[in-house]
């Protein structure tokens, strides 16, 4: 879904590799290293190592109890490419393939309010 997703973006909205980040929430009791899951997932979505950023992993949540394992051996992967513009453009477009209306999700992402605090000192 994700290799789908990236041939998206270049393709319709001509997105950068070089603005593309990745970071994978790995687990690494299952014999692989993080050096061969980041070349699995740079084969699958064909783009450079250099995208990656700040990996979690081993990060077990306190629900599980490490009791599954090897389900995921690759882990998760998240893409960010850093354009609200394209964004909105396809939230925009599910809102009126579905045709409901969400304006919140027009409006950019919600911002901190104590961030917002700080700025208006």
């Amino acid at each position: 879904m994700l290799a789908f997703f990236w041939r998206f973006l270049t393709e319709y909205f001509e997105v950068d590799e070089d603005r593309v980040r990745l970071r994978l929430n790995v687990y690494l009791n299952n014999g692989l290293s993080l050096r061969e899951i980041e070349s699995w997932w740079n084969e699958a979505l064909s783009l450079p190592r250099a995208c990656f950023r700040n990996h979690v992993t081993d990060h077990y949540p306190t629900s599980s109890s490490g009791k599954k394992r090897n389900k995921l051996p690759y882990g998760v992967c998240a893409l960010r490419f850093g354009s609200v513009r394209i964004l909105q453009h396809i939230y925009g477009a599910i809102q009126e393939y579905a045709s409901f209306e969400e304006p919140r999700w027009l409006d950019g992402p919600p911002r901190n309010s104590r961030a917002a605090r700080h700025r208006r000192k």
